[in-house]
């Protein structure tokens, strides 16, 4: 747990400097999130990287509620900069934009992500409260109730199409996970009996918590306040949703007789064994093990690359080459048409 620990609390320090210090804090925090997270994945590696992270405290249970209750004042504190509100500059702003919409959209989005698999209710909520404030409250039950079942099929919207471009990927996955949870959480909620309150749908509470969510900013910091806020959640959820696509890029699962589609298997999801990224990202790289058992703690996830698809480079690396579509395609379809060979 020292690496998940030094790698995830260090930048929410970094950040929080940049938002009320300004000067160098907004470039050393980003460095801390690109140069030196690539240039750790570098240094370490062999059996380092390689090995199983079941750990001393393999529950992690208190970094990830730390990092939950960090994440409001820390949205406060980015909305407060970027709006001018602590005097600093453009340069400043713009450095401190890239910074937290990073952490945001990578370290942020992991832990609610760990969150929202929770059996206990209340870290559920507060994963969902983390995915509220960055105005993606629906991913909370996009990703449980389709993504986890349809992955790596036509009905998963967050899992991209055969050569299908990031800019293409990204509003159809907004759009279409919004649309699918919403779908799957009302006919859940019509086979009980009787029927629930209307107020008590979670739609209500996402689509709600994003109105308050604006208004709060709009109150606090003004119209600056609002366009800060919506221009750093719009950046985190892109980070989110480019992680969806290099997991799940041209993976698919083939269908069996009955029209049903083969069970999710390691090989659905892409990998990535670099150390220092994944520890910042509190393992999400391993997402084959994820998908297998949804509910094994982020410490104890493990990566077999005998099995399981890996990236050519870290996640965070290959999410950077998915915005430039050519490049991606001239490095993953290679990979994709010899595992779908593998495979035959």
């Amino acid at each position: 747990m020292l690496w998940f620990t030094l790698a995830t609390t260090l930048p929410v320090a970094l950040l929080s400097a940049a938002a009320l210090l300004g000067g160098v804090w907004p470039v050393a925090a980003l460095a801390y999130l690109t140069v030196l997270t690539f240039s750790l994945d570098l240094l370490i590696h062999g059996a380092v990287a390689r090995r199983g992270a079941d750990g001393e405290f393999p529950s992690g249970s208190a970094l990830s509620v730390f990092l939950g209750l960090a994440h409001v004042p820390l949205l406060v504190l980015a909305v407060m900069a970027l709006s001018g509100a602590t005097g600093q500059g453009w340069g400043e702003r713009l450095v401190g934009f890239v910074a937290f919409g990073m952490f945001f959209g990578q370290v942020s989005n992991a832990n609610a992500h760990e969150l929202i698999h929770r059996q206990a209710r209340w870290p559920r909520r507060l994963g969902q409260l983390v995915y509220v404030s960055l105005l993606f409250g629906h991913h909370t039950s996009a990703h449980t109730r389709v993504h986890h079942v349809w992955v790596a099929t036509p009905n998963d919207p967050n899992s991209p199409r055969p050569g299908e471009g990031f800019y293409r990927f990204w509003p159809r996955a907004w759009i279409g996970s919004f649309r699918a949870g919403l779908r799957a959480e009302t006919a859940l909620r019509a086979r009980v009996t009787p029927p629930p309150p209307a107020w008590t749908h979670p739609y209500v509470g996402y689509v709600g918590g994003a109105l308050a969510t604006l208004a709060l900013a709009l109150w606090l910091f003004g119209p600056a306040g609002l366009l800060a806020l919506i221009a750093i959640t719009a950046y985190a959820q892109m980070q989110l949703l480019v992680s969806d696509y290099v997991q799940h890029y041209g993976l698919h699962r083939a269908t069996l007789p009955n029209g049903r589609p083969e069970p999710v298997s390691p090989a659905h999801s892409w990998n990535a064994p670099h150390f220092f990224s994944s520890a910042l990202m509190l393992n999400a790289p391993r997402h084959s093990d994820h998908h297998m058992h949804p509910l094994r703690p982020y410490p104890s996830l493990r990566l077999d690359s005998a099995t399981m698809p890996v990236l050519p480079r870290s996640l965070p690396a290959m999410g950077a080459l998915a915005l430039c579509p050519p490049l991606w395609r001239r490095v993953m379809d290679p990979r994709v048409a010899r595992l779908g060979r593998s495979r035959d």
